[in-house]
């Protein structure tokens, strides 16, 4: 099997781009990394330097990509399968590209920062980041309301890579900063995501490790 996917099961990202994978059911190997062992963390950085999952490496063609959205869009492109998650019309694209980018700068990255100030410890929290990352999230699910009043998926009536990255970053959201009661279209977005079999099998890998999720502010 050429391909084989750096990734931990509870990392957000990573649940980015193993929708990919199991939507097309493309064959490949997990391959889990605890970071915190020195070992593994030694071998994922002598594949990609920055140290972050996921990576995948492709035996057959010699490739190491890193990045959720680049690592979707090698599959798009190198083992393509019925769904097609970049779309060939150029203004679909760009919407595609766009929600991609909206999904993780505006609601995925403000997640990580509050899941992330969980975990430092006491005398080390970062209470002004927390509320500026919260207020900002509040911003996005205010447009994504708005646009998911009227849509199927992210992007408009198909599934894309913009729903890759809209999964994990509502999931995760919906437990750092609820909005199933201020935003219910956003929320029915989310359950629609969650009934996908691709992700409800990310989901089901998940589970086990859903205990490590820093729980509180």
């Amino acid at each position: 099997m050429p391909l084989t996917l750096y990734m931990h099961p509870l990392s957000s990202y990573c649940h980015k781009a193993l929708i990919a994978f199991h939507e097309n059911a493309t064959p490949f190997t997990a391959m889990s990394v605890d970071l915190g062992d020195p070992d593994e963390r030694a071998a994922l950085l002598k594949l990609w330097g920055v140290g972050k999952f996921p990576v995948l490496q492709d035996a057959a063609r010699g490739e190491v990509v890193p990045e959720s959205s680049i690592i979707i869009e090698y599959l798009d492109r190198h083992y393509p399968g019925v769904t097609q998650f970049i779309p060939q019309d150029r203004d679909a694209e760009r919407e595609v590209r766009l929600k991609d980018r909206f999904y993780d700068l505006h609601i995925h990255n403000h997640m990580q920062k509050v899941v992330g100030d969980r975990l430092r410890p006491a005398g080390s929290k970062d209470p002004h980041g927390v509320e500026d990352a919260k207020t900002r999230m509040r911003a996005a699910y205010d447009i994504a309301e708005r646009e998911m009043a009227s849509r199927s998926w992210a992007a408009g009536d198909d599934f894309s890579m913009a729903d890759c990255a809209a999964a994990p970053a509502l999931f995760y959201a919906a437990k750092v900063l609820p909005y199933a009661d201020s935003h219910p279209h956003l929320a029915a977005y989310l359950e629609r995501l969650k009934a996908r079999p691709s992700y409800a099998r990310v989901l089901k890998d998940a589970e086990p490790y859903f205990h490590m999720f820093p729980q509180g502010d």
